[in-house]
């Protein structure tokens, strides 16, 4: 249940939302799951895709496949006791105290400092991961729901990554060009990059092939 709730947690990003999410608002279509969240903060409904990455569909459906068949509920988060899955749901207390528990667990800085570590942090997870990789604000914003792009500014940690990049456009400066090539390839012809092209310090190079036949 903590791993499910933390894999929940880096893609919707609210420990509440994830409190209510229920069995139907899930849908497995074999490659990946479509999570449906109808009851926001923003009272605007969020889809999110979560994909087969690291065996996170066997995740799920290992611990779809625990759940008891008298449930009556469909909330989607259940205690584990005793070995076994129990009927009663997660409540918001419990699902905002897991990322404390793997902080303990990970042996993370200030983890003795509880507020350190509550529900926010899978926001900020969120937030960070998606700037790390180079996602822009409007689509960060969009993804977690946030309207005010000051908010979402707000929840993107400063990590090292972000730090790293910042310091090599710094020092090493950084330049933004389109240069265009043209190269006819036959059997005549077969050379494919010729000499004369050199590529230093460049970053975002994307070649375009076109193949005619």
């Amino acid at each position: 249940m903590i791993k499910l709730v933390e894999l929940g947690g880096v893609f919707c990003g609210r420990t509440d939302e994830l409190v209510n999410l229920t069995v139907d608002d899930i849908e497995d279509v074999g490659s990946s799951l479509i999570v449906k969240i109808p009851n926001t903060k923003t009272k605007i409904p969020r889809i999110f895709v979560v994909t087969d990455v690291g065996n996170m569909l066997e995740l799920f459906r290992k611990y779809l496949s625990l759940r008891p068949p008298h449930v009556k509920h469909k909330r989607l988060f259940l205690y584990f006791k005793a070995g076994k899955c129990s009927s009663q749901p997660v409540g918001k207390n419990t699902m905002g105290k897991i990322p404390s528990v793997v902080a303990s667990y990970l042996k993370l800085p200030d983890v003795a400092d509880v507020a350190c570590y509550t529900g926010h942090c899978l926001r900020r997870s969120l937030a960070t991961l998606l700037a790390d990789a180079g996602v822009d604000i409007t689509t960060i914003k969009r993804h977690a729901g946030w309207k005010s792009t000051t908010i979402a500014e707000g929840y993107v940690e400063n990590s090292i990554e972000n730090k790293t990049k910042i310091a090599n456009q710094v020092l090493v400066g950084t330049t933004t060009s389109a240069i265009t090539k043209t190269v006819n390839v036959s059997e005549s012809n077969p050379s494919f990059l010729p000499s004369n092209i050199n590529f230093e310090n460049c970053t975002n190079v994307t070649f375009n092939l076109n193949v005619n036949k």
